[in-house]
């Protein structure tokens, strides 16, 4: 017998031939059932929509991405594109192998829509068309809708068509961002107030990081998107991912000179709401240990006034003043300067005297950090390897100021330099209380608060 057969008994042969025949005769009756009933109730089948489309041809991407509404125009409406999906270029590499054994970095292939091209290049003209000839309004073959595409790039005008269309004002992409988390510019302004009119869930968070619109915008210090979302009832004390709060964030975001304001009215907004100035994150850091981290003196000011505790340690052992002093050197045109001073002011505990000679090695750059430091001191045991901490490019630069410094190894801090000492050691603490109530000059008053005067007597 061949080993390609399988011997069948006469009663299995017959078993098999009875289940076809019965087979058959169900399958006459559910013809017969079906011809019935569309004798007797005739339904017209509906049209199903075409699945979408791999379009590839260059013309079509020309007139697209370009905004060429006439060629668009055309084109759609005699291939009915609408709903295609177009391959792009990502910017990021990855290796790809097209023959065994030879790989090469090619961009990594990505997918978009006409919709999304159009919203996010600002075509209202195009992309009215595309929504006319029955482009899914919430189609996002990339992770994004053409709703996330015109928020991120600030076009109100689209923004408005899709909302008008139906567009999901609370659609995910696949990074789990809502529209409203894409408003992260002054211009977007119009665009987050558009979505929140349209039903958006101003506490919707990411997925990953469980940010709200309130942590993007507080983050980016955009003041005004802020105060919207506020008004719109954005909770000020949620927490994200990391336990930072959105004044948390505010006060952590890296900050530019350009950007010290902007991020200086977000965190009074949030204050004004609110916002717990000793909410801590997961390293226990408080908002005035993040504002010291990122060197606005204003935002320390304000958080110091409100009552934020100055001396409070992070989970690494870090006070507010460890961390401006650490930064100082990077941060010079945010004048770190300032910080040191009002931290002082608030009852800072000082540097150790024996950690001086650290604090000038790495913090001379900023003499006016140095000079408000030694301040605090009745005395200070300089030495010569003072002189050797400090760069000779950078005691060229304020010969003045650093010649003052090496120049108190020889003799005593001058008479009006022992009694401010003293003062403030008798007010430590509450010098910010108690002084504007003192019957002083403004001058000596400024004197008594470690005015920078640029030389040490």
């Amino acid at each position: 017998m061949s080993s390609l057969r399988f011997p069948f008994s006469a009663s299995a042969l017959r078993s098999l031939q009875l289940e076809a025949e019965q087979q058959e005769r169900w399958e006459l009756r559910r013809r017969l059932r079906g011809h019935r009933a569309s004798v007797l109730a005739p339904v017209t089948p509906k049209p199903q929509p075409c699945p979408p489309m791999l379009c590839t041809d260059p013309i079509f991407h020309s007139a697209l991405f370009s905004g060429d509404f006439s060629a668009l125009q055309g084109y759609v409406r005699a291939a009915g594109s609408a709903n295609a999906i177009i391959p792009t270029r990502s910017h990021e590499l990855r290796w790809n192998s097209e023959q065994t054994g030879i790989w090469s970095l090619t961009y990594e292939e990505e997918f978009t829509c006409p919709l999304f091209v159009t919203a996010s290049r600002g075509y209202a003209d195009c992309l009215q068309l595309l929504l006319r000839e029955g482009a899914n309004v919430d189609f996002a073959p990339g992770g994004e809708t053409a709703l996330h595409g015109a928020c991120e790039n600030a076009h109100t005008e689209c923004a408005k068509i899709l909302l008008r269309y139906g567009a999901n004002p609370n659609a995910g992409s696949q990074d789990g961002a809502h529209p409203l988390h894409c408003c992260k510019t002054p211009q977007s302004f119009q665009c987050a107030k558009l979505l929140l009119q349209y039903g958006a869930h101003v506490n919707c968070p990411t997925e990953d990081e469980e940010d709200t619109p309130l942590h993007v915008a507080s983050r980016l210090g955009l003041w005004e998107h802020v105060d919207l979302f506020l008004r719109y009832g954005a909770s000020v004390n949620k927490r994200d991912m990391k336990g930072e709060t959105p004044l948390c964030a505010a006060c952590s975001a890296p900050q530019s000179c350009e950007a010290l304001e902007s991020h200086f009215l977000v965190c009074q907004r949030l204050i004004q709401a609110g916002s717990d100035i000793h909410a801590r994150d997961q390293d226990q850091q408080n908002p005035l240990h993040l504002a010291c981290k990122s060197a606005n003196p204003r935002v320390v000011e304000l958080l110091l006034a409100q009552g934020a505790q100055v001396n409070a340690m992070s989970y690494s052992g870090n006070t507010a003043m460890q961390n401006i002093l650490q930064v100082t050197a990077y941060r010079l045109a945010n004048q770190p300067e300032l910080i040191v001073r009002a931290l002082l002011n608030h009852g800072a505990i000082r540097v150790w005297p024996g950690a001086l000679i650290k604090v000038l090695r790495y913090c001379c750059a900023s003499p006016r950090t140095v000079e408000v430091l030694l301040n605090t001191y009745s005395h200070v045991r300089v030495t010569d390897e003072w002189s050797e901490a400090v760069p000779r490019d950078v005691q060229q630069k304020h010969p003045d100021f650093f010649q003052s410094v090496f120049s108190l190894r020889e003799a005593p801090r001058s008479l009006q330099h022992l009694c401010r000492c003293c003062l403030r050691s008798h007010l430590e603490g509450k010098l910010p209380q108690l002084l504007p109530h003192l019957p002083l000059p403004p001058k000596l008053l400024g004197f008594l608060q470690l005015d920078f005067e640029g030389v040490l007597y």
